[in-house]
């Protein structure tokens, strides 16, 4: 049975690694078990933005703006090599309009019922004007006026458009930074099971008996704990009701979000933040230096275990959003990839999927005879704020839970002032003269500082071991099975990275296949 946990975790996304990290850090004994990859749900599939929610605004949830405003510059900080500022452009055009659905459009047709719909120039101001003042800025530059003619920002655009507002957000590598922090959660004591499930759950003498389930192997082992946490995303109703049988009150509200990934559609690298006709905004996205990424839409998703996919509707509605902005025009054939992620969000009785908030509510249920805690909502930019709120209720429950700890602690690679990339980026091609500035930069970006250790004592190429292809070394993949948990090849290809863009099917089996002999020659030792 080994021995007990203080806290156990159940869910390997951002939220679950989050909390894993901050209540290792002060002192707990915790255990993470996650049923698949670590972020192999949710948590890999976002806009990869560290915002505030420009538009949670219109809906008045100004506490989770201030909140989400203040953590991006804490984060980048903390994380230069997988978060960087970006600037954000947002065209307006006087004929502009959207639907009546938020709080905001609501009372501007109540007292201003001429504008029949239409957002502003100066409603735009204000909420830029918030976005620029309610976290205090240090770091990131305000927002500005773009004039669109003959601009850079303005070339893609169809001439409609004359002016934009230019504002600052932040992006993140998402899938990286969970499985950076549960590397930084097992630095400091954690267990970290992998494709492990938690099939059940009782209490014996104020004592969580928890029955976990090899994936591979189907093997039982059953693992203690003083306490639990549920941050299974988008299972967590599943969780508190089928595995805990708890009657603590709460829903989750399953909302999908689809992304299409196409060839780069404009040569600079801001974004665009672009408004519908029917009140969703869609973000396009400089993605992987030869892409786009344009998302997100918001649908409900009835069942957590019907795995999310990128519609055709979907996929055709963004097509659509997209082509009322670029003057070139897109069509399916240019889609060359599309992912989609179920957001678990709190249920507070919205009408519609976008108006569901974003915001994270925590509930602890002692009804059993032992407390556990259940993980609602949020959003990554809040994750490390949502995991400090988490141990306060944890420290309600728990003895022995030091300060918090984790605003400005580096995470694994991060080590380096925020301006610093182009230096690691020089240095390492100084150490390692084989390689040239794309790959360089693209090993920083993954690994920030812990470049060099990867690649320690390689004279050339061939030293890297096997070529798997898109620059992936076997000295590569060895660090991703050794250290951050890599069991399989789309792991490595769409989570610790985005390789898988620029690899062929054949190529991703062939670096399966040698896994999976790797793995399997390891395990008979």
């Amino acid at each position: 049975m080994g021995e007990t946990f203080d806290l156990l975790v159940i869910g390997g996304g951002i939220n679950g690694c989050g909390i894993a990290r901050d209540a290792g850090g002060r002192g707990l004994k915790v255990g993470l078990v996650e049923m698949n990859d670590i972020a192999s749900a949710t948590s890999a599939s976002s806009t990869k933005l560290f915002h505030g929610g420009l538009r949670y605004l219109e809906y008045f949830e100004f506490r989770l703006v201030r909140e989400s405003l203040i953590e991006r510059e804490t984060l980048l900080k903390a994380m230069p090599h997988i978060s960087w500022p970006m600037r954000f452009v947002l065209p307006y055009h006087h004929s502009m309009r959207f639907d009546n659905s938020t709080p905001t459009s609501k009372l501007l047709s109540v007292f201003m019922p001429w504008m029949k719909g239409r957002r502003p120039a100066w409603l735009i101001r204000l909420g830029l004007f918030l976005y620029d003042h309610l976290g205090g800025r240090e770091v990131l530059p305000g927002t500005t006026s773009v004039a669109l003619r003959d601009t850079v920002e303005g070339g893609p655009l169809k001439a409609k458009f004359e002016k934009a507002f230019e504002y600052s957000d932040c992006w993140v590598e998402d899938s990286r930074l969970v499985v950076l922090n549960a590397r930084d959660a097992e630095a400091r004591g954690a267990q970290i099971m992998t494709r492990q499930k938690v099939v059940s759950a009782d209490v014996v003498d104020g004592i969580w008996q928890v029955v976990v389930q090899d994936g591979a192997t189907g093997a039982q082992e059953v693992k203690t704990a003083r306490m639990v946490v549920n941050a299974a995303g988008p299972w967590v109703g599943d969780v508190l009701r089928g595995t805990l049988k708890s009657n603590e009150q709460g829903g989750v509200r399953l909302v999908r979000g689809s992304h299409i990934v196409t060839k780069r559609l404009f040569e600079h690298d801001k974004c665009y933040f672009f408004q519908g006709t029917d009140g969703r905004i869609i973000f396009a996205i400089p993605y992987e230096t030869d892409f786009t990424l344009i998302g997100t839409t918001d649908a409900d998703h009835a069942d957590a275990s019907v795995k999310p996919e990128c519609t055709p509707e979907e996929r055709d509605y963004l097509i659509r959003f997209i082509n009322e902005y670029l003057e070139a025009t897109i069509s399916a054939e240019d889609v060359v990839w599309s992912y989609s992620g179920v957001r678990p969000l709190y249920d507070d009785g919205a009408d519609s999927a976008s108006a569901a908030t974003r915001d994270y509510v925590l509930k602890v249920d002692k009804s059993r005879g032992a407390p556990a805690l259940n993980v609602f909502g949020g959003k990554i930019t809040t994750y490390r704020r949502l995991a400090e709120s988490a141990l306060d209720e944890i420290g309600e429950a728990l003895d022995g839970v030091n300060a918090p700890w984790t605003a400005g602690v580096a995470l694994p690679g991060g080590d380096f002032p925020v301006d610093g990339v182009g230096a690691l980026v020089r240095d390492l091609q100084a150490t390692f003269a084989f390689l040239d500035e794309r790959w360089a930069l693209r090993l920083v970006r993954a690994y920030g500082t812990e470049a060099q250790e990867m690649l320690a004592g390689a004279k050339s190429v061939d030293a890297l071991g096997q070529d798997f292809g898109a620059t992936l070394s076997e000295r590569e993949v060895i660090w991703l099975i050794e250290k951050e948990f890599a069991r399989r090849a789309e792991d490595i290809v769409w989570r610790r990275s985005k390789l898988g863009l620029r690899m062929s099917a054949e190529q991703i089996m062939a670096l399966d296949e040698w896994m999976q002999a790797r793995l399997s020659a390891a395990a008979a030792e």
